[in-house]
């Protein structure tokens, strides 16, 4: 007797050779579980609004900074606003400029589905 018996311990779940030498293909290992805490829609929340407090303290920040009053005009109207507040606005104009050329582009690609949907070309 050669043959040592192996350890408690060492126990394999392998299934044994086939008889020309190969090892048979296995099945897939189950996906192994995610360590830590879930996510939930709460904590999504609660981390944008910790965020969006952050980026509000800089904003006052900014502002506070920045008080000093400017002379602006804009398609013939004349208004003395504090630098903060006209940049402030210039920025809320542009993304809502690019909040409409974005809209435009999502409903040209959804009206480009829906008639590819309705009418599909013969292959």
């Amino acid at each position: 007797m050669t043959e040592q018996p192996s350890p408690e311990s060492a126990t394999t779940t392998m299934p044994p050779q086939s008889a020309n030498g190969t090892s048979p293909q296995l099945p897939p290992a189950a996906p192994a579980r995610k360590s830590g805490r879930t996510r939930t829609r709460i904590s999504g929340m609660r981390t944008s609004l910790i965020a969006g407090f952050a980026v509000l303290i800089v904003v006052m920040i900014f502002i506070i900074q920045n008080a000093h009053a400017v002379n602006i005009s804009f398609l013939g109207a004349h208004l003395r606003l504090s630098l903060a507040v006209a940049l402030l606005l210039a920025a809320i104009a542009g993304a809502l400029i690019m909040a409409a050329a974005g809209t435009a582009r999502i409903t040209q690609l959804r009206k480009i589905m829906r008639r590819d949907r309705r009418n599909p070309e013969p292959s």
